[in-house]
């Protein structure tokens, strides 16, 4: 399988194992330097949605937003990030100390270790792991310990209140996601997120939303889904300000605080990608990722980023446009609705694929 760590790995091993580096070290190395890369490119862009989340709201509540620092206003997620690096790292004497620490690191890596397996475009990923769909869905749930454990460790209650409603909304929302992301995978054949993405085409027509009725039904119980894991509104409950201050954060200052922020809008866009890869045929274009040269392969990371992109703003829309639910009425759409018909949704995809062999449902419509 080709990746980036590949790539590095074989120009450090050309180089380095003849002087008697040990090919421990040099496989260490060859993972973290594009991890250091994902990471470096992930932060500007989590901060960017920051930036945009203020101006589209701003537009939607016929406001200006940011406009003062640099210009647009675009240089003042920078601002904030350096603000909150200054201020005072406060932790209550009351707290578990070494919780309250733990806690935001373990929320970012979790944001951080999902990225690892997603194709931005062509050999553009950290490590096509065979698993990488099922890798996706383990990291991701470390989200629910590292909320919780910030709600406990904080001891304040409504800290406590915000950790236990993330992880009754967020355990409860993995099932319809997993069994949304499954129609796919009964398609395609692998958990491979490379190979999902090079089982779909480059037209809308070759993409599995659009591979049958069951599919686009999942891609949107994905999307809601979602919404709720990342606490996003209309299920906004583990932060929801008018009710728990601040929710599972409150406790929180300086960078610490600025950790889970930068968790949750990096989320966004790591969940726009997951999406992107595959709902909406990733960035291909219907050449070999690997053997097409970089010219191809910096396309197919451009068209990547523009669909995730584009998700990310719908995810941000909706955040202004819809109001919060009550917590009863989330909790019944999961159970009663999304997990009934993303199992529907399932079972009728491969009842499709067994009728049709595998082929879309464009592919079954008549010409004129």
């Amino acid at each position: 399988m080709y990746s980036a760590a590949n790539t590095v790995y074989g120009i450090l091993h050309a180089s380095l194992a003849a002087v008697g580096i040990p090919e421990a070290v040099i496989t260490l190395v060859a993972y973290a330097i594009p991890c250091g890369v994902v990471i470096a490119i992930i932060g500007p862009i989590a901060g960017m949605l920051t930036y945009a989340e203020r101006k589209i709201s701003a537009d939607i509540q016929n406001r200006v937003g940011p406009n003062r620092v640099g210009p647009f206003g675009l240089l003042q997620f920078p601002a904030d990030g350096i603000k909150l690096l200054l201020k005072e790292d406060i932790i209550p004497d009351a707290a578990d100390k070494k919780l309250f620490k733990l806690a935001p690191y373990l929320v970012f890596t979790s944001t951080v270790l999902a990225s690892l397996v997603i194709p931005f475009g062509g050999s553009f990923i950290v490590a096509d792991l065979n698993i990488g769909l099922i890798f996706i869905i383990v990291v991701s749930s470390l989200l629910v310990v590292g909320f919780l454990m910030s709600g406990w460790a904080s001891n304040n209650k409504w800290a406590l209140l915000g950790g236990i409603r993330s992880a009754a909304q967020i355990i409860s929302y993995e099932i319809p996601t997993a069994l949304s992301l499954l129609t796919v995978v009964l398609i395609a054949g692998t958990f491979s997120m490379q190979e999902i993405v090079m089982a779909q085409g480059p037209w809308p027509w070759q993409w599995f939303l659009f591979h049958n009725p069951f599919t686009f039904v999942a891609f949107f119980i994905f999307f809601v889904s979602s919404l709720a894991e990342m606490n996003r509104t209309p299920f906004d409950f583990p932060e929801a300000e008018s009710e728990l201050v601040s929710g599972y954060n409150v406790e929180y200052s300086g960078m610490r605080f600025a950790l889970f922020f930068a968790a949750e809008f990096a989320n966004i866009f790591i969940t726009a990608s997951l999406a992107t890869a595959v709902f909406l045929g990733g960035g291909n274009i219907g050449m070999d990722p690997y053997a097409s040269g970089l010219g191809y392969q910096l396309l197919m990371v451009l068209i990547f980023f523009t669909k995730a992109i584009l998700l990310c703003l719908v995810t941000i829309w909706v955040r202004w446009t819809l109001p919060r639910l009550r917590i009863d009425q989330m909790l019944s759409l999961c159970w009663k609705y999304f997990i009934p018909i993303a199992f529907v949704c399932l079972v009728m995809t491969a009842v499709w694929m067994l009728a049709f062999g595998g082929n879309g449902f464009f592919w079954r419509m008549p010409t004129i």
